[in-house]
């Protein structure tokens, strides 16, 4: 029998079983391993072989056919996502659509999302970001003529801190006021594990007239998200990290309905965020479908979105976002119990991850 002091709490978990269904890779001594890497690459999922093995069944069989015929249907295989990305994230499903990766999902949104004038060019960004979106930033305001080290501004912790404060960021904000074109920051910082509070940001940022998104690679699958509630305007997360969805999987995009019907928007157009229903006319005059299936370029990726449709159902089985966000904040707040009750000063180990359940997600950054 295990005695461990965590054997009464998985026995009583609800999420208990679920842990079955996802290979962990074998420790030095054989058995599974207690994997800490979910947020580079998740498990894969048991469930994750049999979905694409029955791609590569249609692909046998059918051929191009694949596309018009059951069970497959690959012309709206990436329509089949959208109900459960709308849950993941606290969307409409008009809001959201799955598609390419994340860097390039990120570059497409800041075509639209960030369009500096003369006056209104600054873009704000957390110091530190990781390092795609940084070079995405800076690769956009050069794209545009400008220098980025005018252009970008970032926010930095107050000395001797290690994470930011919500108030300076709105206070920065507000400070930049008409000058902001476009607040892009990620949903959870990568390297701290420090979650920002997203409402707060996007009203700040509309106060002052910008736009507001969020890079979401470690956020999505760990918070509890509620972007549409939230009034953010634009956001996009990968799916290989906490969604389990395979390396290299596909990205997820996130468009505010108030921009659904706005074929005005400046944006880089592909045949597949045509009007559907006279895509195959293939007649010139790109008219965009509405909500963020209109920044859709190309058909969609097979494999990883049938790998991304096994990972979602199991969240949706689990209860959904919200239900997993209470058992991560259980756990994590078990290993903060474990690492504090070794009684080292901070010289030798010092969690910078924010003590505050709500500005964190599932990690703990630990300076040794």
């Amino acid at each position: 029998m295990n005695s461990s002091p965590a054997a009464h709490p998985d026995a009583t978990d609800p999420l208990a079983a679920f842990r079955q269904e996802f290979h962990l890779p074998p420790g030095p001594d054989g058995q599974p391993c207690a994997y800490f890497c979910g947020n580079s690459l998740g498990l894969m999922p048991k469930a994750a072989r049999a979905a694409a093995e029955q791609e590569f069944e249609t692909w046998e069989r059918l051929g191009v056919e694949g596309h018009f015929h059951a069970p497959s249907f690959w012309m709206h295989f990436h329509d089949t996502l959208t109900e459960a990305t709308a849950r993941l994230v606290g969307a409409l499903p008009i809001e959201v659509v799955v598609m390419n990766n994340l860097t390039v999902n990120l570059h497409l949104l800041l075509v639209t999302f960030y369009r500096p004038t003369a006056t209104r060019y600054k873009i704000l960004m957390e110091g530190g970001a990781f390092p795609s979106d940084q070079y995405a930033i800076e690769s956009q305001a050069r794209l545009h003529g400008l220098d980025p080290d005018d252009a970008i501004v970032e926010l930095v912790p107050r000395p001797d801190e290690h994470t930011l404060r919500t108030e300076d960021i709105l206070a920065k904000i507000a400070e930049l006021g008409d000058s902001l074109a476009t607040v892009l920051i990620g949903g959870v910082n990568y390297y701290t594990g420090q979650a920002f509070d997203m409402a707060a940001i996007a009203q700040a940022g509309h106060a002052v007239g910008a736009y507001v998104g969020f890079d979401l690679a470690h956020a999505a699958g760990n918070l509890d998200l509620r972007l549409h509630d939230w009034d953010v305007d634009f956001a996009c997360w990968c799916t290989y990290k906490y969604l389990n969805s395979g390396p290299g999987g596909t990205s997820g995009v996130f468009v505010h309905e108030r921009f659904a019907n706005r074929p005005d928007l400046v944006r880089l157009a592909g045949w597949w965020g045509h009007d559907a229903s006279v895509r195959f006319q293939m007649k010139k005059g790109f008219r965009p479908m509405p909500g963020a299936a209109g920044w859709q370029l190309s058909n969609a990726q097979i494999f990883p979105m049938a790998i991304h449709r096994a990972s979602l159902d199991i969240v949706d089985r689990a209860g959904g976002m919200a239900v997993l966000r209470r058992k991560s904040e259980q756990l994590t707040a078990r290993l903060e119990s474990i690492i504090r009750g070794l009684n080292l000063s901070t010289d030798k180990l010092e969690i910078i991850t924010p003590a505050d359940p709500a500005q964190r997600g599932c990690q703990l950054s630990v300076l040794v």
